[in-house]
């Protein structure tokens, strides 16, 4: 606890909040598939803590954040949970179509008591809103997140995608279409993984 508490400079009520929320998931994980059964003995280093690292890269002033198809809550609620202690002027908005995955994040954010708004409903039915921030963890490709955020970002819109180890031929097929900086950050959870922290998004012309 305190390594996790120092390392993310979060309280130990954040700390515990996480803890009740792995908590939350195994006892969920029976009734619902909501992350791999191979994962879910490692959980807390596979799915919480590989969200929580995440949280550097959001700037202190963002206003406005969407994480897209949420699932479990990786890493949209992990940051909500660390958010409400550390930026709690962040509004985050976890995007989820799957009506028995929102049943469950719901329930989290009941038990947790923190403030974040659940969507169930698909990206591309929802009014697009600009963000300051976009995450998403092992959604869809780069070149199909792109057509997913496109409509919610700015110029100045910081996107955190976590990817796995094919994260340079995604990033080589998304320039067909897009123009993008991309700054390569390292993941603390995996070898192959990179963090992807996006931002100036446009279509490249003609790209429909």
């Amino acid at each position: 606890m305190e390594n996790f508490c120092s390392k993310y400079n979060v309280s130990r009520e954040t700390f515990l909040k996480l803890k009740t929320y792995q908590q939350l998931l195994s006892e969920w994980q029976a009734k619902f598939n909501l992350v791999s059964s191979t994962t879910l003995e490692t959980a807390w280093e596979r799915h919480f803590l590989d969200s929580a690292q995440l949280f550097k890269y959001i700037p202190q002033d963002a206003k406005i954040m969407y994480d897209f198809g949420s699932g479990a809550g990786f890493p949209g609620l992990v940051l909500a949970v660390m958010a409400n202690e550390k930026t709690p002027y962040l509004k985050i908005n976890l995007v989820e179509a799957t009506s028995k995955k929102t049943l469950y994040l719901n329930h989290v954010k009941e038990q947790l008591n923190i403030n974040v708004n659940i969507i169930n409903d698909r990206i591309e039915k929802i009014i697009p809103e600009r963000a300051d921030v976009i995450t998403s963890r092992a959604l869809a490709s780069l070149e199909e997140l792109f057509r997913y955020v496109y409509k919610f970002c700015s110029r100045q819109t910081v996107c955190i995608f976590p990817k796995g180890k094919k994260y340079a031929e995604e990033i080589a097929a998304a320039r067909k279409n897009w123009n993008f900086d991309v700054r390569i950050e390292p993941s603390e959870q995996s070898d192959e993984g990179r963090i992807l922290i996006i931002t100036r998004l446009s279509k490249i012309k003609g790209e429909k």
